[in-house]
């Protein structure tokens, strides 16, 4: 699954810091949210859409497969507004559907800004490590370190329960354990799972404590960094790339 998740080539995106990235991602996902103007709102989405069609480093396939999501939200916000919005110039009516001019604008206006939450979000998912995102928010924003060492085990774990749900798997096939048809079925699916898996996470949470209590781990105590994250030049110029992005956005959409 993580494989998936490895990108083609790696994009200058990747240097920037991510806890950088991520307030300034936050920020325009905050101007995308209050923004009533639809030429904006439109320039947003495209702007952003080559961000992440051209910058995201991944394979043409594999944007394909994620813009999947990111297209049924725009039809389906758009859709709901375009048919049920409110309006004095109507341009067709049957029923309860009902299309205006002012619900064609509405619709455009929320499916623009659902593809920039879109291709803002997956953007940003998908040029950044987790483990040295949350390095970067302890170093840079001073995130409390009880939260941010307790996101990393948590990421770290996934592949562990992944593996270990494979194993149980396997060893329930191997051992031809069948089971019934209908809810009493996945009843006991969920019994045969959860219960081993739930015994296993008890143990490496126990591991996990024994090992921070070896390394003399210390709520609020000052700490030294295996990855230290800093700014730089490329922190600069992604900064000065976004400024443009956001200004050209508002220049198109006021001299369209």
């Amino acid at each position: 699954m993580f494989n998936w998740f490895t990108p083609k080539r790696k994009t200058w995106l990747f240097r920037v810091n991510p806890a950088l990235k991520f307030i300034v991602f936050f920020a325009f996902l905050i101007i995308t949210l209050v923004n009533q103007s639809l030429p904006f709102a439109i320039s947003q989405a495209v702007l952003y859409g080559i961000l992440f069609y051209v910058f995201s480093g991944y394979s043409l396939k594999k944007l394909s497969l994620l813009s999947i999501p990111l297209v049924i939200s725009f039809l389906s916000t758009g859709l709901t507004m375009l048919l049920f919005g409110k309006g004095e110039a109507v341009l067709w009516q049957w029923g309860l559907f009902k299309i205006s001019e002012e619900s064609i604008q509405h619709a455009l206006l929320l499916g623009s800004k659902s593809l920039s939450f879109g291709f803002v979000g997956f953007t940003f998912i998908l040029t950044i490590q987790p483990v040295l995102f949350f390095y970067a928010m302890m170093q840079q924003f001073r995130l409390p370190s009880k939260y941010a060492y307790s996101f990393i085990a948590a990421f770290r774990l996934i592949p562990a329960v992944t593996e270990e749900l494979q194993i149980r798997r396997n060893a329930l096939k191997v051992r031809n354990i069948q089971f019934s048809k209908g809810v009493k079925g996945l009843y006991e699916r969920l019994q045969s799972y959860t219960v081993p898996l739930f015994a296993q996470s008890i143990r490496r949470a126990q591991r996990i404590a024994v090992a921070m209590e070896a390394k003399q781990y210390q709520m609020g105590a000052a700490r030294t960094y295996y990855y230290p994250t800093q700014y730089n030049t490329i922190d600069r110029v992604f900064l000065l790339v976004m400024i443009c992005c956001l200004c050209s956005a508002f220049l198109l959409s006021v001299y369209r």
